[in-house]
């Protein structure tokens, strides 16, 4: 049972009749939930106070499951004297030892949990959330980490080819439960720094390679990097810049044993100083192509 359900009244924290409907019990907190938001009541404890409140009682109310366990706790709580006077809840079927009956004299064991011994059932511990850095390295070849989570160090599995982002479950790491409960589950999300070279989209691997003016006019071919060595690419005649070129199976590979690809685009650059000898060659091949304009199909 539990005490602050008794204590509570969420239909009133809300501002509905008990028997109001789910979409009037929804209603009813959005108002109530943009009306004391903290980004429209800054500073203000009584606003806060009360947006919590109507939190609390849609966490409730909200879920049909809830509810239903929530209208049965009030329905079968009962004021009983307690310490110094004070009264507290209790169900008859907890004095008497349970549904299904029991001795009259089990009342009093019933009495002594509200004085000292107050039973409670197991209930699970909270989920955790945790951040880790990641080398681009390890995220491609997947790794075992230690992290250091609210004083005790956890053992993270991470598997290969995980993406800036990624969030891994470490079950039974979070909060340790109450009164026998499991504990709650660790959530890593997984930070991966960037590569001096390549870039990463989905299981591909992107790079931008610099191709020169000779390369792209006559074709060539070249040496590609890769993670593990170099591969080479074959550049066509009259490749243009930005032309990407698509080396298959050496990109990523998931925890699956799937391979992506490695995604090369090409750029082309220019010589920034000539010899005289080479302007010569190039006015030359200006004049023997005069009809290479490339900006023909704008009509200028």
């Amino acid at each position: 049972m539990r005490k602050e359900w008794l204590d509570t009244d969420y239909y009133a924290v809300l501002g509905v009749k008990s028997d109001a409907s789910d979409k009037e019990i929804k209603q009813a907190y959005r108002k109530m939930a943009q009306q004391y938001h903290p980004d429209k009541n800054p500073n203000d404890a009584t606003a806060e106070a009360r947006f919590k409140q109507a939190n609390e009682a849609y966490d409730v109310l909200g879920d049909a499951e809830q509810r239903k366990e929530y209208d049965h706790t009030r329905e079968m709580g009962y004021f009983v004297g307690g310490p110094g006077g004070a009264q507290q809840y209790v169900r008859v079927e907890d004095l008497m030892g349970g549904r299904g009956g029991g001795s009259p004299f089990d009342l009093f064991g019933g009495l002594g949990d509200l004085f000292g011994r107050q039973s409670a059932r197991p209930r699970a511990g909270e989920d955790l959330s945790a951040e880790m850095q990641l080398t681009f390295h390890d995220s491609v070849s997947g790794t075992t980490k230690k992290l250091r989570v609210n004083g005790h160090t956890v053992t993270v599995k991470i598997p290969r080819g995980v993406n800036d982002g990624t969030r891994i479950r470490v079950r039974g790491k979070g909060a340790p439960g109450r009164n026998g409960g499991p504990s709650g589950d660790l959530y890593v999300t997984v930070r991966v720094a960037e590569h001096p070279i390549f870039g990463r989209s989905g299981k591909n691997l992107t790079i931008e390679v610099p191709i020169t003016f000779i390369e792209a006019t006559l074709g060539a071919e070249i040496d590609v990097p890769t993670l593990d060595g170099k591969v080479r690419l074959r550049i066509p005649p009259g490749t243009q810049t930005g032309k990407t070129f698509r080396v298959r199976e050496h990109g990523i590979e998931d925890a699956k044993g799937t391979k992506g690809d490695l995604l090369v685009t090409v750029s082309v650059t220019v010589p920034e100083s000539l010899t005289e000898e080479g302007k010569e060659l190039l006015q030359q091949f200006r004049l023997k192509n005069p009809h290479d304009n490339p900006r023909s199909h704008l009509g200028v």
